[in-house]
């Protein structure tokens, strides 16, 4: 008896499970459950996916491509501030996020402070990955290392140059999801030839459009060896953690969190309260000064985004 397929009844096989491995706009490449990567196109205007995705896809015979159908619920989500105040998804379904610095370019730890506390307060583990440890750390660096130890950091030091610490790292990234993060110059092309073998063959190369135009400038997930999976985002000079997903109180600063619950109000902002137990802290050295500034600038950037976003939905 012949066996009755899909084609016979006229019906269409069922969606796809896949991983989104690089997206731009309605376009993205994706991981199929047996390994096979292709390219999809959204099935609809309103659908909106990102590196990290679990999405639904499935084979449009008519057009002869694939389609996203539906994507699935989020572990978890990293978001930055756009210039309206808006909030735009960066990578989706991460265990680990990855803040590399170097002592070359000089570190904007500033800029280190607002991964850190983005990851804080969407719930994603983080760890300061200190990079080219073959070169010298200057003794301000090592201070400035050692208070961010002192708040519950996270720190590893290697040189994807001489491979140092790059065993240690490959063991941490092991069964997560990490991304790694950071300015432009830090090396994190280095850590990922370093970590996924072969990789200079992919990069460029896992999206590319009708036009037969590269993404190079978005983000780009790879399978690790061994298990586990490498979101690679390129370089920048800023970020601002959506307002919205920071914690409203403490902004994801850790050492703030643990010092507030003594202040005299509930709603203490820690800027000018009174009887606050966070500018304490910071007056007998318990939280780093520098920290502290980091915080009141967040908090002042939090409420600049916030007042854009009536104005950007006029």
């Amino acid at each position: 008896m012949k066996k009755t397929t899909a084609a016979d009844t006229g019906s269409a096989p069922p969606p796809l499970a896949a991983q989104v491995l690089v997206s731009h706009g309605a376009s993205a490449r994706v991981r199929l459950g047996d390994g096979e990567e292709v390219l999809a196109r959204a099935a609809g205007r309103g659908l909106q996916f990102v590196c990290g995705d679990q999405v639904l896809c499935a084979r449009d015979a008519q057009h002869g491509q694939w389609q996203i159908r539906q994507v699935g619920a989020r572990r978890s989500a990293l978001y930055r501030s756009n210039a309206r105040g808006g909030a735009e998804l960066v990578a989706a379904n991460l265990t680990l996020l990855v803040v590399v610095l170097a002592p070359r370019p000089e570190p904007d730890l500033f800029l280190v402070d607002r991964y850190l506390a983005a990851a804080v307060s969407t719930g994603i583990s983080s760890l300061l990955l200190a990079n080219k440890a073959d070169q010298q750390f200057t003794p301000e660096l090592r201070t400035e290392l050692a208070a961010l130890a002192a708040t519950g950091c996270e720190i590893l030091e290697c040189s994807a140059a001489t491979g140092a610490g790059v065993a240690a790292l490959r063991a941490r990234m092991h069964a997560e999801t990490s991304m790694l993060v950071g300015q432009s110059g830090v090396g994190k092309s280095s850590l990922l030839r370093e970590l996924v073998p072969g990789c200079e063959a992919l990069v460029g190369e896992l999206l590319k459009s009708e036009e037969g135009r590269h993404t190079t400038s978005t983000a780009q997930l790879y399978a690790l060896p061994g298990g586990g999976a490498l979101i690679d985002s390129p370089g920048v000079r800023d970020f601002a953690p959506a307002a919205g997903a920071l914690d409203e109180r403490t902004l994801g600063f850790s050492e703030i969190a643990r010092h507030a619950q003594h202040c005299r109000f509930a709603d203490c902002a820690h800027l000018q309260e009174p009887a606050c137990a966070v500018r304490a802290a910071v007056a007998d050295g318990s939280i780093s000064a520098r920290r502290y500034e980091s915080y009141r600038r967040l908090r002042r950037l939090r409420a600049e985004l916030l007042e854009r976003v009536p104005y950007a939905r006029r």
